[in-house]
């Protein structure tokens, strides 16, 4: 009925008008992270891959190790001999059953090792390790089922890149006589496992930090010769580039920060549109500070994601939106489904668009 000029309701129709909207317009979901069980309270997770929707492998301190193959319901325990105090900051999964761990840690102390399982875990036997003082693994990819690469932090003054060319079986060091030289103190970050990105069947793309500046390392025949490229992420001794994705031939992305200064704003995001060769700034990630891992879910959605909370974005990075203020270090995406791993055990899965 009409009072006073205006529309008044009664109850029913208030509650009628309720239900229509609702039918054309249906309740969603935020999209957040939803936590699993790792049974794995005390561990940081900064190693994870995603096979496929199903499948995922996790790692990370205290030598700790999960598996997953229903989608994250239930989380294998999963144990590494001799593990104990090693720290897994890197794996790559071929499969639910082949998979290799990367320890990162001083290589003088005996935390350089890596791992292979070829069993799902059941057993386990070291495909790498030495002892030469200076060796710190950052990161490992895999071009193919054949051929891979480890990269690690310099010694005199060129990376130090491991080389597979039998899945994994057995590694050898990359000559550095056609390496390029690097910076002082130069290197990447061990945090997410992203620091190093595959293309094509032989293009490479490594990123740096710990120095006057950050930048992008690119091989296009098997990590044999490099061409450097500068970026204009903020360098310095705890900061610079910590992921890169390359999202198709032409278009790349690389977050980054400092990780003592790991919730103060900075230029954290650089972006590149032609295959690398330059880079220009972002939009700022929020929440503000270090990201340590981007990805590229379904669409055009992008998460960073670091210890300062996840942002989104849904224009190449120009700009973010804060989904929430988690502490998060590493994630990874397959079909579709995405998880995201860090302290305390934690283990989250995207839900929501």
């Amino acid at each position: 009925m009409i009072r006073n000029g205006r529309i008044a309701l009664r109850p029913r129709s208030i509650r009628a008008l309720v239900v229509a909207v609702a039918a054309v317009l249906p309740l969603t979901a935020p999209a957040q992270w939803t936590w699993q069980e790792s049974h794995a309270p005390r561990a940081s997770f900064r190693a994870i891959q995603a096979v496929n929707r199903n499948v995922v492998w996790v790692a990370g301190t205290g030598g700790t190790c999960r598996r997953t193959v229903d989608g994250g319901a239930t989380w294998e325990v999963i144990t590494v001999p001799d593990a104990a105090k090693l720290d897994f900051r890197g794996l790559f999964a071929f499969d639910a059953t082949n998979v290799v761990l990367m320890s990162s840690g001083e290589a003088s102390e005996g935390l350089t090792r890596l791992y292979r399982t070829s069993d799902a875990g059941q057993s386990w036997k070291v495909v790498f390790q030495t002892g030469e003082k200076g060796v710190f693994l950052d990161a490992i990819s895999f071009w193919d089922r054949s051929n891979g690469l480890v990269a690690g932090d310099q010694i005199d003054g060129k990376w130090y890149l491991l080389k597979t060319t039998d899945d994994g079986e057995t590694w050898s060091r990359v000559p550095p006589a056609g390496l390029p030289a690097m910076l002082p103190g130069e290197g990447a970050f061990a945090a997410g496992n992203t620091s190093m990105a595959m293309s094509g069947a032989e293009k490479v793309w490594l990123a740096s930090g710990a120095a006057e500046r950050s930048r992008i390392f690119i091989s296009t025949n098997h990590a044999q010769t490099w061409s450097v490229f500068e970026t204009p992420m903020p360098g310095g001794p705890t900061a610079g580039i910590y992921s890169l994705r390359i999202l198709d031939g032409r278009r790349a992305i690389a977050v980054g920060g400092d990780y003592k200064q790991d919730r103060v704003a900075s230029d954290n995001v650089i972006l590149s549109d032609d295959g690398g060769r330059t880079w220009r700034k972002g939009g700022r990630a929020d929440p503000p500070g270090l990201k340590e891992t981007v990805i590229p879910l379904l669409g055009d959605l992008l998460l960073a994601i670091g210890p300062s909370g996840t942002s989104q974005s849904r224009d190449f990075g120009s700009t973010w939106q804060k989904v929430d203020e988690i502490r998060l270090h590493a994630a990874s995406c397959a079909d579709g489904a995405c998880w995201a791993v860090g302290d305390r055990g934690q283990i989250g899965k995207w839900t929501g668009k």
